[in-house]
């Protein structure tokens, strides 16, 4: 699928050639995905992920995520590495430094997801949740900052939802939401303490689900995914955000299709796998 199907065009001058980007997770899914987009471009990407050898249930670790951004242009710095963990993150962020001199895009990307409701989460999952999608998100983004100042075009750009307070996201997944919530509290409370650092500090969600393993895994397999559009919609928002002057677009709790329509894109069917674009599923968290 080719940006001429898709709609979507990178305005002139808008590219991400030679951004150095650290990206939590980003071995398969949404991540690997924003990750070969920009890649396209000939971006030098550095991916934390645990990911080492061949999971059963997941497809592809951090070496074939490494392995196919080089094969689409960029370059690529697999890390093994947990983002719950303070000395694996410390030392992702070296050895970007140390590989490609800068640190000019930071994507919160790793996300553990259990839908369970109160009575069934374990406490186990819960902190899980908390340390991954939470702690993981503030700890990436505070080790990076030096490096963001040094850029020129400093972004931290996390995959989480605008803030809903109506009580029906708490009510059906109290841990998870609270977990994704923590991270776009972040993007708030950073948007704040960094407005005079150049530094543009965005969450982005998708509309509709993402045919990706969690989707299949939590919401039933191939029927959902036939009902979900292709994570490059997320992939495309994405680069359009962090090709943005970073002075010019910050504290955003961005969704997919408002981004897109921004850049002039006004029909997402491109992005479909089969559906009926009134048939896709509503993501969580947008009423």
């Amino acid at each position: 699928m080719t940006e001429q199907s898709r709609g979507y065009q990178a305005a002139p001058g808008r590219s991400l050639a030679g951004k150095v980007i650290l990206m939590s997770g980003g071995s398969r899914g949404i991540g690997l995905a924003i990750a070969l987009r920009a890649a396209r471009d000939g971006a030098k990407i550095a991916l934390l992920a645990k990911t080492d050898q061949p999971h059963p249930a997941l497809e592809g670790t951090v070496h074939t995520a490494a392995e196919q951004i080089r094969q689409a242009g960029g370059e690529a710095l697999p890390i093994i590495g947990d983002v719950r963990n303070d000395d694996d993150v410390a030392r992702a962020v070296a050895a970007t430094l140390e590989a490609f001199g800068g640190i000019d895009i930071v994507i919160n990307n790793a996300s553990a997801i259990d839908l369970s409701n109160t009575d069934k989460l374990s406490m186990k999952r819960y902190d899980l949740m908390a340390d991954i999608n939470v702690r993981g998100t503030f700890l990436l983004s505070k080790l990076a900052l030096p490096a963001l100042r040094e850029s020129a075009n400093g972004h931290i750009l996390t995959l989480s939802p605008p803030l809903n307070m109506n009580p029906k996201w708490f009510g059906e997944h109290l841990a998870y939401t609270m977990a994704k919530y923590g991270m776009s509290m972040t993007t708030i409370g950073l948007t704040e303490e960094l407005k005079g650092d150049g530094i543009a500090v965005n969450s982005l969600w998708p509309v509709t689900t993402i045919d990706t393993a969690a989707i299949r895994n939590v919401l039933g397999g191939e029927s959902s995914a036939r009902l979900s559009r292709s994570a490059d919609i997320m992939a495309d928002a994405a680069h359009a955000i962090l090709s943005r002057p970073s002075t010019q677009s910050t504290g955003n709790f961005f969704t997919d299709e408002s981004v897109l329509t921004e850049e002039g894109v006004s029909d997402f069917t491109g992005y479909s796998l089969g559906a009926a674009e009134d048939e896709l599923l509503k993501d969580l968290f947008l009423d």
